[in-house]
């Protein structure tokens, strides 16, 4: 299935940001060069990007004198874009300033699109995705699917983590229950939680699940992710949004993902609340894969372009009825594709539309 294809008026402002980014890289260059050639740059070493603000990014110094303090910044042109988590080399400069000359190799990178289409890096080396979920704002399987499809398709284990356990009640502990257990039964950990309600889940369950790791925090807003920080280092400062009255959605806080350390070892990534979790610049076979019960089944359908949409001989849905995927999964399954399909054809037919005019 083709990528989507953006219109000519979303091409136009990607090449005039690029354009915008090329001008001031290149005044960077030539003030780093003035830098090097002034003697003011020191000895190149290893540094960890702890936060990325605009084209500045502070790295915190792994090795020397300075080792464990903060620097802000900048980036040789030549270098690819930098994320929270990037292990890199770079060269101290005066006043807490820096130059970043390379980027070490990652071993995990997640990435979602932006609105124009293209792969927005959000964290790299990532040890394991949590994945934080709540009573209020209500969970919804298609919202958790997609976080796991991204998930599959990077190979970054991925935890379900209900926080907030203290709003279940009478009403939504059934159905969050039958939610949880489907993912269970495919094998993804499930950890329960509170913030404000420790009884929920001990301390040392929340610290098992981040130790000696670096785990990045995902989910929609309000579901109380920089809560659970907080909890687990009480002496940072985070914003806490609170959910709309209106909407009952939750309001944004954190505005660019962090890196944090951990008293007990590990390393807590924070990632700006995500409401929806766009997957329509992945294939057909992606998504599939995304969902390990389906990926080794499509394959089995009677017909090679089998919709997988009450076709005779559709392998899915005999394993719906033998209750090896569950009704809710495979509705999913299909709402994403569907998805995927409309958004993409959005992009066709609004470059079509860009043509006649």
């Amino acid at each position: 299935m083709a990528k989507r294809r953006l219109s000519k008026q979303q091409q136009f402002r990607i090449r005039r940001i690029q354009a915008e980014r090329t001008e001031r890289a290149g005044k960077r260059e030539q003030t780093i060069d003035r830098q090097l050639e002034a003697g003011e740059l020191g000895d190149e070493q290893s540094g960890l990007i702890i936060a990325h603000y605009g084209q500045q990014l502070d790295v915190e110094a792994r090795e020397g004198e300075h080792k464990g303090e903060l620097f802000r910044c900048f980036v040789r042109a030549n270098i690819d874009s930098l994320v929270t988590g990037d292990q890199v080399t770079w060269r101290p400069g005066q006043e807490r300033t820096g130059v970043i000359v390379a980027r070490n190799e990652r071993q995990t990178l997640l990435q979602r699109p932006d609105n124009f289409g293209q792969l927005k890096p959000v964290a790299a080396n990532i040890d394991h995705i949590i994945l934080v979920i709540a009573p209020e704002p209500e969970p919804h399987d298609n919202l958790i699917d997609r976080y796991l499809v991204a998930a599959e398709n990077t190979d970054i284990p991925a935890v379900i983590l209900l926080n907030k356990a203290d709003l279940l009640n009478d009403h939504n502990r059934a159905p969050i229950e039958a939610l949880l257990n489907r993912y269970r039964d495919l094998g993804y950990p499930v950890v329960v939680a509170s913030a404000h309600h420790p009884d929920a889940a001990t301390p040392e369950v929340i610290d098992e699940l981040v130790r000696n790791r670096t785990s990045v925090f995902v989910g929609q807003s309000g579901v109380g992710k920089s809560s659970i920080i907080q909890t687990l280092m009480p002496d940072t400062e985070l914003k806490v949004g609170a959910l709309s009255v209106s909407t009952g959605k939750g309001t944004h806080t954190t505005t660019t993902a962090k890196l944090f350390h951990l008293a007990i070892g590990g390393d807590l990534i924070d990632s700006p609340g995500i409401r929806e979790f766009g997957l329509w610049h992945m294939t057909a076979q992606e998504i599939e894969y995304g969902f390990r019960e389906i990926r080794n089944v499509t394959g089995n359908c009677r017909f090679r372009d089998c919709r997988h949409k009450g076709e005779p001989g559709c392998a899915l849905a005999a394993a719906v009825e033998e209750g090896k995927i569950s009704p809710q999964r495979l509705h999913s399954y299909q709402r994403i594709l569907q998805s995927m399909e409309e958004q993409q054809a959005r992009g066709l037919t609004t470059e079509t539309e860009g043509r006649r005019h």
